[in-house]
């Protein structure tokens, strides 16, 4: 059970310096090196209190000293805060390689796991401590000394390639010239949102999202939806192209130290499918009947884009625009229309209110948020049956320079409650979204209300975990199994009865007609062909570079757009500014891969009600609770109650599962 301790003080963004940022990491690396040097001096009876114990104390720290400066990397207004706390996220990062290759502490470890009376632990802490030797081994205990020193060094470098590539990316701007007169197709609240060029007369589009997307889905000129793009798959490529082949190639030398094929077989034993193959055999399965859904369907729009150019050849830079038209046509769906429906603050409001009932919860905003930017909201979650203080969340939804690009979430304080005191969790949810203006309220495209409601999947992961130990919370499942709490969310996005409780005219006040929604619903698989070939390719790409076959950058990338079936557009390199090169390495597959879950376990609400608090309550207790405590098979067959199925996925994607 979650374990009330509140209240208690939250952490004051709003007075953080880069001085701050760099003593609050000396002071927590300052006592963990205390931490580790009385494990490996202590002369008693090697104990789990004396030995693994203390390695979850540093772990705990090091995770509350990240949320505290380097998330801010992603999130500070002043670019120095920002760089500080980079140069946090550095130093942490390359101390964690220190650790980790320190040899008298894996003997320390080591030595306990070889008393017999570690075989006495309980589930939980049995798990930590497998998870720790695995943890040294995977750092190179076990190689040959010189091997050992290349890997150190080699982690040590890949650290450093990995905040330098978002640094680039974050820190990267440009923009597209246009004037009023370029952007027919779009409202006038579009040309409202950008800013004013130096040219009397012309606006800027920017990279970020809200600018690039509505572009892309609207702009009836064809030649500036293809600058657009060219601009948009060529951030920070100068910069970022040789730090993403270095990091190929050092993946690589470490794939070969241990012995293994490739990064993709060293990496994936800590995940679900274990080897790139299991990958490989989903794709394969996926590819053939996507691959002919995706030509047909490309055939459709190439025959509305030579009605109006007399081109039969489908671009990167047209199947957006001729999506929106069919789903306009034949939809009834105009994207900026639609969003009349869904202002942030109603969509937010709704959210809340629906989780709240789902999981048993309540929500209250915290009018002093302390935090980095006056755009940031906070609230607390409480558990609704006991009252008890469930975690802290924040919500920057806004974008804004040097800000964070996409849409993510972050642990800033992980649960645990293995040293006798519990402490509940902090998390942040960074977007953006259309600011409001004087004139109307941020309006959410519908595309980016499934989006709000997958990060806060994420939320309600981090915020609702209850486990022993730090390590096992803050959403730390098996990374192909992460995505499918985030997944199942989007479901309730089609719904009518539920977007009817809170989708309303920012200006009429009526609510979403179901019919609205029903078309929205029977639209979203409108392409599946094109965008799951498309997110496939993402993978193909990854598994190209990290996977068995040891392609070059561009012979991945060559690979990856054929799969995608769209022609490569010359002289770009979107790889450069695909920040899931890091983090996501190897793992790429694993958005399509938990998808799968994700759709099976709504499938539960679907045959229960979709509002159904029973089984919002067990999806609580038994997926989200336990977090990583557990493999994701054992939670799946917990909830379900019966092992996988691959059935809601192949049906949502049009294939018969009977076939496959």
């Amino acid at each position: 059970m979650i374990i009330e301790r509140y209240p208690f003080p939250m952490f004051d963004y709003s007075s953080v310096t880069p001085d701050s940022i760099r003593d609050d990491m000396e002071a927590v690396i300052a006592t963990a090196d205390a931490i580790v040097d009385r494990i490996v001096s202590e002369s008693g009876p090697r104990t789990f209190d004396n030995t693994v114990q203390p390695i979850e104390t540093i772990g705990a720290a090091m995770g509350d000293v990240y949320g505290r400066g380097p998330f801010l990397g992603n999130a500070a207004v002043d670019e120095k805060v920002r760089n500080a706390a980079r140069a946090a996220e550095e130093r942490q990062a390359k101390w964690h390689v220190d650790l980790i290759t320190r040899d008298d502490l894996y003997e320390a470890i080591r030595s306990y796991a070889d008393d017999p009376a570690s075989s006495d632990l309980e589930p939980e802490p049995r798990r930590f401590l497998d998870f720790l030797l695995r943890d040294f081994e995977m750092a190179g205990h076990g190689l040959e000394s010189d091997a050992r020193a290349r890997l150190k060094d080699i982690n040590t470098r890949l650290v450093e390639i990995g905040i330098e590539f978002s640094r680039n990316l974050a820190e990267y701007e440009d923009f597209l010239v246009v004037t009023s007169a370029d952007l027919d197709g779009l409202p006038p609240s579009y040309e409202g949102q950008l800013k004013q060029g130096e040219k009397k007369g012309t606006f800027l589009i920017s990279m970020e999202y809200p600018d690039v997307v509505p572009f892309m889905e609207n702009a009836k000129r064809r030649d500036l939806r293809q600058a657009l793009s060219a601009r948009f798959n060529s951030r920070a490529v100068q910069a970022n192209r040789p730090l993403l082949a270095e990091a190929v190639e050092l993946r690589a030398e470490t794939a070969r130290l241990f012995g293994v094929d490739s990064w993709a077989h060293y990496r994936m034993q800590e995940k679900m499918a274990k080897q790139p193959e299991r990958v490989e055999e989903f794709y394969s399965s996926l590819i053939p009947p996507l691959q002919a859904q995706a030509r047909e369907e490309m055939g459709i729009l190439s025959r509305l884009l030579v009605g109006d150019t007399d081109d039969p050849t489908l671009q990167t830079w047209d199947w957006r625009y001729y999506h929106t038209q069919i789903r306009r046509t034949d939809y009834g769906l105009d994207p900026m229309e639609v969003a009349s429906y869904f202002p942030l603050e109603q969509v937010v409001s709704g959210m809340l209110s629906l989780t709240a009932e789902v999981f048993g919860l309540s929500y209250e905003e915290i009018a002093d948020t302390n935090a980095w930017h006056d755009d940031v909201r906070l609230y607390e979650m409480r558990d609704t049956a006991s009252g008890a203080h469930i975690a802290h969340f924040y919500m920057d939804l806004f974008p804004r320079e040097g800000k964070f690009g996409h849409a993510a979430a972050w642990p800033l304080i992980h649960a645990r409650r293995s040293d006798g005191q519990a402490v509940r969790p902090v998390s942040a949810i960074l977007a953006n979204f259309t600011k409001p203006t004087d004139e109307r309220p941020s309006l959410l495209q519908h595309n980016e209300v499934v989006t709000l409601f997958h990060e806060f999947g994420h939320i309600l992961h981090m915020s609702l975990a209850d486990t022993l130990f730090s390590r096992f919370s803050g959403a730390s499942t098996e990374w192909d199994f992460v995505e499918a709490p985030s997944q199942i969310m989007e479901h309730w996005c089609y719904k009518p009865a539920v977007l009817q409780r809170f989708a309303r005219h920012y200006e009429s006040g009526d609510p979403i007609p179901a019919d609205l929604v029903h078309q929205l619903e029977a639209a979203r698989n409108l392409h599946v062909g094109i965008s799951t070939m498309r997110q496939i390719s993402f993978g193909v790409l990854d598994m190209g570079l990290h996977g068995p076959k040891h392609l070059s950058l561009d012979e991945a990338l060559a690979e990856a757009t054929a799969v995608s079936l769209f022609p490569f557009q010359e002289g770009t390199f979107f790889p450069a500014s695909f920040g899931h090169m890091f983090g996501y390495d190897a793992g790429y597959y694993g958005y399509l891969w938990s998808e799968v879950f994700g759709d099976d376990m709504f499938s539960r609400f679907e045959e229960s009600g979709l509002t159904d608090p029973v089984i919002g309550m067990r999806y609580r207790k038994e997926i989200l609770e336990p977090n990583g405590s557990k493999d994701a098979d054992d939670l799946l067959l917990a909830f379900l109650g019966r092992g996988p199925s691959n059935k809601a996925f192949l049906a949502k994607l049009g294939i018969d599962a009977n076939t496959e």
